[in-house]
Order: C-alpha cells, then sequence, then structure tokens
C-alpha cells in the first residue's frame, strides 16, 4: 500500500481502533490480493460484470471490505465518470454513503442473524424497484453459509436471473457449507491470506502514520501471530500500543502474546539436536516459569525446524522480513550443518508431540517427553550411516550361507543369491540377446512370463496386466497354448491374446481356455517369489544389524538392482562365463 488515509471518524466520533481507522477504501489499498484486483480490473474494462459475487476466505483478510470497495465500483459516479469504475482516484457522489454503510441502495445483511426464508422473501420483494439514488442496488450478504436451506433456494432463481439493476456480493468463511448450487450462479474469488513479509511492510506504514516508535522484532512477532489475517494483525497492533504505553518493544510484545523469545527457541533447537537432555529440560522449564505455554514452545520449535528445511533446500528463504536477525544467522548455519533426514524425523516428532501435549492432563511433562524423545532420536544414525559402516566392518564375502527354512523345498540359502542391498555388485547379469540377423522370424515365446515381456514390449499394458493377473497356464507349446482363467477376467481375453501373438511373431497361435486349474498366475508367483526374499532377508546378519539400530522397523519392500556385468567386473575380459562371474 503507497499511502495510508484512515478514515474520517467526524466530528463527534471517538477513538475508532486501527482495523477500522486504516480500513482500505479502494482497490489500491487491498494487500495480497493481487490476482483479485486483476481480474475484476480487466472485467470492468471489458464490461463483463457479473450478476453475483463470492468472496470466500479466513477471518480477517477483507472480504466484507472487498464488498464495500466493489459496491462503491458499480455505483462510483464521479465529475466526467459515469460508469462503473475500479479506478476510484477522487471520492464520488455515493462513496462515502457506501463506505460507511448507510447508504439506502446498498443493502448490508448479516446472514448469522437472518437465516429463514422471510429474510429472503423481503429480498425478492424488493427487487423490483429500481435503485432511488445510485446506478445499481448491492445486496451484500455476509456469512452467507448460515442461510438456511429453505432460504438458499428462495434464492436460487433470482440469483440466477436478477434484474439488470441488482447485484449480489456474499461473503463466507466456509465455502464448503454453500451449496453447489449457489456457487455455480456466482463468480468466486478465494481472498489469500497475507504473507508475512507483506504484513510486516503494511504494518510498520501504519506505525509510522500513528507516530508510534517500534521495532522490527515486535512486528514481525505480531504478523506471525496473526497468521495472515490483517485484522488480526491491526488489532495486536493496537494491543501492543496499548501495553507499551505508545512505544512497542519485543519484550513486551512477547509477554503479551504469551510466545517464547525466538533467540531462546533457537537454542533449545540446539539443544535437542545435540542430545543435550539436561539442558533442553532446564530451558524448557525457564520459559515454562515465565508464562510460555508447553504446546506454544513446541509449536515455536517445530516451526524453526521447518524454517531450516527451507533454507537449506530454498536458501532465498532466509531474506523473509518476517524473521529474526537470530533466525536469519542461525538458521542458515543450521541448514548447513543438519541434514534433511534428521530434520525430518524431528518434524515428525514435533508434530506427533504437540498433539500429546495439547491433549495430556500435565502439558509441560508431555512436552518433557517429546524433547527427550527428540535428543534421543537426534543422537541415532541414519540409514546411510548405518549401512556405511556395516560394509566397512564386514567384507562382502564375509556373510555365511543360511540354511533354507523349514518346509522349503531344496538347500537354498540367502548367499546363494543376488543381494539386493549389501551384495549388489556381485549380482551375475545375464548377457544381452546376440543381434537379431537381418530378415530373420521373431523369436518365439516359450512361457507365459515371455509373452508378458512380449506384451509390454509392444506397449500393450492393458493386455499384459490380465496375463499377470487372470492367466493361469495349463499347457504351453509352439504355436499352441491352453490356459485357465481366474474369476472376473474379460470374456475375449484368449481371443485378443492369440491374435496378437499371431500378429507379433509372424506365426498362428491358437489359445483355447480349459477347465483344468493350472499353474500359478505371474503375479501369485511373484508376490510368493518376494515373500521368499524378505523372509531370507529377514535373518541376513547384516539386515538383522540393521533393524537392531532401529527398534520397530520393518523390511518394506525389496528390490533387485540392475548392474551391467562390465560395471561388475571392470576386469573381466570378453570370454569369461557366466560360471566363472558368479565364482567370483
Amino acid at each position: 500500500m503507497d499511502q495510508l488515509i484512515p478514515e474520517d471518524p467526524g466530528p463527534a466520533a471517538g477513538y475508532r481502533v486501527l482495523a477500522r481507522k486504516y480500513r482500505p477504501s479502494t482497490f489500491a489499498d487491498l494487500i495480497g490480493q493481487e490476482p483479485m484486483v486483476r481480474t475484476l480490473t480487466n472485467a470492468f474494462a471489458t464490461e463483463r460484470i457479473a450478476q453475483a459475487y463470492m468472496l470466500t476466505g479466513v477471518r480477517g483478510v477483507g472480504k466484507t471490505t472487498t464488498a464495500r470497495i466493489l459496491a462503491r465500483a458499480l455505483n462510483y459516479a464521479a465529475p466526467g465518470i459515469d460508469q462503473p469504475s475500479l479506478d476510484m482516484a477522487e471520492e464520488g457522489r455515493h462513496c462515502r454513503a457506501i463506505l460507511e454503510s448507510r447508504h439506502i441502495d446498498v443493502v448490508e445483511m448479516d446472514a448469522a442473524s437472518h437465516t429463514g426464508i422471510d429474510d429472503i422473501r423481503e429480498i425478492i420483494e424488493s427487487l423490483r424497484y429500481r435503485p432511488a439514488e445510485a446506478r445499481f442496488k448491492v445486496y451484500i450478504v455476509d456469512e452467507v453459509h448460515m442461510l438456511s436451506k429453505a432460504a438458499f433456494n428462495g434464492l436460487l432463481k433470482t440469483l440466477e436471473e436478477p434484474p439488470a439493476h441488482v447485484k449480489f456480493i456474499f461473503a463466507t468463511t466456509e465455502i464448503r457449507k454453500v451449496p453447489i448450487t449457489v456457487l455455480s450462479r456466482c463468480q468466486r474469488f478465494d481472498l489469500r491470506r497475507v504473507e508475512a513479509d507483506v504484513l510486516v511492510r503494511h504494518l510498520e506504514g501504519i506505525a509510522q502514520a500513528e507516530s508510534v516508535d517500534v521495532d522490527s522484532e515486535s512486528l514481525a512477532m505480531i504478523a506471525r501471530a496473526s497468521e495472515g489475517s490483517v485484522r488480526d494483525a491491526l488489532s495486536l497492533l493496537d494491543q501492543a500500543i496499548a501495553h507499551g504505553g505508545g512505544t512497542v518493544q519485543a519484550e513486551a510484545v512477547r509477554v503479551m502474546l504469551g510466545v517464547a523469545d525466538r533467540s531462546r527457541i533457537v537454542d533449545l533447537f540446539e539443544q535437542v539436536m545435540k542430545g543435550e537432555i539436561a539442558e533442553a529440560l532446564a530451558e524448557l522449564d525457564a520459559q515454562f516459569a515465565e508464562g510460555a505455554a508447553p504446546e506454544t514452545v513446541l509449536a515455536d520449535l517445530a516451526a524453526f525446524v521447518h524454517l531450516v528445511t527451507r533454507i537449506r533446500l530454498i536458501p532465498e528463504a532466509v531474506d523473509d522480513r518476517s524473521l529474526s536477525e537470530v533466525e536469519r544467522s542461525r538458521g542458515a548455519a543450521f541448514a548447513k550443518a543438519v541434514a534433511i533426514p534428521e530434520l525430518t524425523r524431528a518434524w515428525q516428532i514435533l508434530l506427533k508431540g504437540i498433539a500429546e501435549t495439547e491433549s495430556s492432563p500435565r502439558p509441560l511433562a508431555a512436552a518433557e517427553m517429546v524433547l527427550i524423545r527428540l535428543a534421543h532420536a537426534a543422537t541415532l544414525p541414519s540409514p546411510d550411516d548405518v549401512i556405511r559402516r556395516l560394509s566397512e566392518d564386514q567384507a562382502p564375502d564375509a556373510a555365511p550361507p543360511r540354511p533354507a527354512p523349514a518346509g522349503a523345498g531344496g538347500a537354498t540359502a540367502l548367499a546363494q543369491r543376488p543381494d539386493p542391498v549389501i551384495h549388489a555388485a556381485q549380482r551375475p547379469a545375464s548377457e544381452p540377446p546376440p543381434d537379431a540377423q537381418p530378415g530373420a522370424a521373431p523369436p518365439q515365446p516359450t512361457s507365459l512370463a515371455e509373452v508378458a515381456a512380449l506384451a509390454d514390449e509392444k506397449r500393450e499394458i492393458k493386455l499384459k496386466s490380465e496375463l499377470e493377473r487372470y492367466v493361469r497356464i495349463v499347457r504351453f507349446e509352439p504355436s499352441r497354448i491352453e490356459i485357465s482363467l481366474e474369476e472376473g477376467a474379460p470374456a475375449d481375453l484368449a481371443q485378443r491374446l492369440g491374435r496378437a501373438l499371431s500378429e507379433w511373431t509372424g506365426t498362428r497361435w491358437v489359445v483355447t481356455v480349459s477347465r483344468e486349474a493350472g499353474a500359478p498366475t505371474l503375479r501369485e508367483s511373484a508376490e510368493r517369489a518376494r515373500a521368499a526374499l524378505v523372509d531370507d532377508l529377514q535373518h541376513h546378519p547384516a539386515v538383522t544389524a540393521i533393524l537392531d539400530q532401529f527398534p520397530g522397523a520393518t523390511i518394506v519392500d525389496v528390490r533387485m538392482p540392475e548392474t551391467p556385468a562390465a560395471a561388475v567386473h571392470p576386469d573381466t575380459d570378453d570370454e569369461t562365463t557366466d560360471e566363472e562371474a558368479q565364482a567370483r
């Protein structure tokens, strides 16, 4: 906002709170709502003015104020201007009365106290009369979501086809409670929360206009506490001015808001991340003794964790004007020193701990347990550190083979199969197939797995999925397949499969459906193989060591990295056999 001009309170008016004194009177005065202003400016310039508008957003972002400014723009009339206009550089004939809610043709109704169909009937009855003075009759309905179902239904027809001289402007904080039939008849604008740095600049301008001495840290605290609400920010600034006797200091604002010193929150973060639990508990007790609520301390700590994470990922975030100098300097230092996994782990612990503290009958004790948990977790090694240490401590071939589980066929052991994590480099890679000779017949599949792979190669993803899910092989012979189908399989699956194979291979294939049970589906086979691999990994010494480091951890998935043979054995010549490669 370039210039702050307070409302004229009139000769008999007393003190006016800042939220009313500095209420915007033009769209140029609105802060943080540029998309809406741009849309309305273009609409008015091209005379595409809607018959109804829906303004939504959290409390204090300017919905009612925007509605009054819009009503003023619709009825703007000044020397040389007699048409709707958003360019209201000078006060028009109807402007002051509209902004003060006393114009005869601009009717404001609070739907929270006028919820019934009778109130809507009064509006509908008055629509037939043309405006007494202004260009349009404008109906501003605040908290429109409070209207009853009957009231909404009574408004629908009129809202869709109102008289040319009538405009509706609705405002609500609960847009989801407004029937979709009403929303579809309105042009909707979502008023956004005002960003903290924009709010700080706005508060600075008002403090200068009021000749109030205020420091930047105080404004940052007020902007954060208001959570993007301009009205809340002005109310807090008003309260801070009264609390400080005309001057606003950070310490007084901190006491007024009941929040902790940001530098002490940073100190607490450093203590828990270093595992200094005794110092962290002492700091929490000191802040509690000075009036800070335990859940508020944890919330501020979580906010700093989020800040450090943002600075690490987006270094420009350190330039946010809503941050204190301590948060900027030390936050940037922590962003370089603390890894993302540690920050995300701290965030998850705090997020859960805040809820526990708020619901606990002993909030201070609950907050202390959260800090203990956080400090303990900060000293744990990351999964990458554990794997690196294990790799350094034991050679890749040191893992002894494990006998197969009881009841399993054969003597399969984990050491006999490629390890997906620890021994990825030992996984034997099959040699690539020789290049197809020009003019040679396409290769013929010899199993259902090869058929599915061929479908994937031909980008027949739907057919591939159906083969894996529904098909059981009874017999597989050259040019002839006998299958059984699972329940839910498409009726034409066999015919489509036969046609596809004939087209892909250049050989006629016959696919028949049998009543025999058949072999497991590809999906069942894959699930069984994965279950067996997970079972093997549960008893692998290296994996067991990792799970011991993280109590409660489980194996979620097993993935086999595809490693080219040349990369695995760079010193292996071209004539090395598969058996020799496996022996290595």
